[in-house]
């Protein structure tokens, strides 16, 4: 059993005893602790809160106790059942709410579940925030209504409506040229809130032929539900086999979008960002954030037409902190995150798909061609699993002696920037791993740099 607490929110595998698992009591603690620290925001004033979950055959468990927790602090709560992460943040902004709880535990397998916590403006909370939030809930600082005093409980059905609706409204999401292409999309939605809202979204835009692939919200996830190359081996064979012009991916929460190419291969995430972000930048031109864990070619194409560009620390609070900071036009994340401020600040899938078929549409050419025209880099992906003897601040300070020479950056971890190529290596928020980012301008380069880290961070951990 897992979890994992942190300042972005609670998650981990359920059941198990309370504190080693994602427990009934952990939840409703982590629950009212978040209650009464919005509580403190909002001057002790009764507050609305919106509640979301994605398909998971636990989340209807986990909704009960979150929400009947809230209502027994005081606060009313709107559930709006079924829906993406990035649906529940608009929600919380339409419905001009006080906060917003998203009951999913994104990428993770179907064991797990989590809370994530959002703020009044439907965004993610910051370190202190979340710290404190930490600190209620260990020390049981909360307490619960009296019986005239518990809130109410309403519910919205299909919100996923009124997201559409804003994104049609975006000057730069092109109807028109979407619908006169013609496009056949293929889409794999995991068996989660995708399955409900894709579809939705594509007739919306105007697209009539859509290829479903696994878009029965029932919570069985047929693969590993991140969108990693070596998961999406189905929707490449779909998108070949019924000539669709470009297939989408989504996690199991929707704020990660994948693209798979006319001929199969993969579009690579890290290039959802750059697609999305050249087809911004060329109508209205501004500067771009994404994280340190990202690939350059966004900085590239950034720095090729006069704007500037800024890598945060990871995680979606610093990318948009960032974003706020330097006015940033568009930003997010190298694994499929599109944050695009205009709509609202959170990754988002759905008005990524909107914008890079306006894209698509636009310049008339094969998925694969657009690709062809980024700068070519390679990113290899690895992990170290953590275990009790690992000490990742010693491991940390090891590679920074090994690489003293190199220019370093430990706002987030230790990156360190070779001429031609990077490596990142930094302790994960979700999971119990070290994650170690490697990229260079050929795969084999790439893995090598890798490689020769893994191999290091052994030798360091073996003394």
């Amino acid at each position: 059993m897992t979890l994992i607490k942190s300042i972005s929110g609670i998650r981990g595998t359920i059941g198990g005893a309370e504190g080693q698992g994602l427990t009934p009591v952990d939840i409703c603690r982590f629950s009212a602790a978040y209650s009464s620290w919005l509580r403190t925001q909002n001057a002790n004033k009764k507050q609305t809160i919106i509640v979301g979950r994605d398909a998971r055959i636990s989340g209807p468990v986990v909704r009960d106790l979150v929400c009947n927790t809230l209502l027994a602090m005081g606060n009313d709560v709107i559930d709006i059942g079924l829906a993406t992460t990035p649906t529940t943040e608009m929600a919380v902004i339409l419905e001009k709410a006080d906060g917003g709880i998203i009951i999913t535990a994104s990428h993770n397998p179907r064991n797990w579940n989590a809370l994530k916590l959002l703020n009044s403006n439907g965004e993610f909370l910051n370190a202190e925030e979340g710290s404190k939030i930490l600190e209620i809930a260990e020390n049981r600082l909360y307490q619960f209504v009296e019986t005239d005093l518990i809130g109410k409980l309403y519910y919205i059905e299909s919100y996923e409506f009124f997201h559409i609706r804003e994104i049609l409204k975006l000057k730069l999401v092109n109807t028109d040229a979407i619908r006169n292409a013609g496009f056949r999309v293929a889409i794999d939605c995991v068996n989660s809130v995708g399955g409900i809202v894709l579809p939705k979204l594509l007739r919306a835009l105007g697209v009539t032929d859509i290829v479903p692939l696994h878009c029965h919200p029932d919570g069985e996830f047929p693969h590993n539900p991140e969108p990693l190359p070596e998961n999406l081996t189905e929707i490449s064979e779909k998108v070949k086999s019924s000539g669709a012009h470009v297939g989408f991916v989504v996690d199991p929460d929707v704020d990660r979008l994948a693209i798979v190419c006319e001929d199969g291969s993969m579009f690579g995430e890290e290039y959802t960002l750059v697609s999305v972000a050249d087809y911004i930048m060329s109508r209205t031109p501004g500067n771009t954030v994404s994280n340190m864990s990202s690939t350059r070619a966004l900085r590239d194409i950034t720095e090729a037409q006069g704007n500037t560009y800024t890598a945060a620390a990871v995680g979606e609070v610093n990318v948009v902190a960032a974003m706020k900071a330097t006015q940033a036009v568009i930003g997010g994340e190298g694994n499929g995150g599109i944050i695009y401020p205009e709509l609202h600040y959170g990754r988002d899938a759905l008005v990524g798909i909107a914008l890079f078929l306006s894209a698509l549409a636009e310049k008339a050419c094969p998925v694969s061609s657009l690709r062809d025209s980024f700068p070519n880099y390679i990113i290899s992906k690895n992990k170290i699993e953590l275990t009790p003897d690992i000490n990742v601040d010693l491991v940390l300070e090891g590679i920074c002696k090994l690489y003293s020479h190199e220019k370093i950056n430990t706002t987030d971890g230790v990156k360190i920037d070779f001429s031609d190529s990077w490596v990142h290596l930094r302790k994960s928020n979700t999971e119990p791993i070290i994650r170690i980012y490697a990229e260079a301008n050929d795969a084999i380069k790439a893995t090598a740099i890798s490689q020769k880290i893994i191999s290091e961070i052994r030798q360091i951990c073996s003394r």
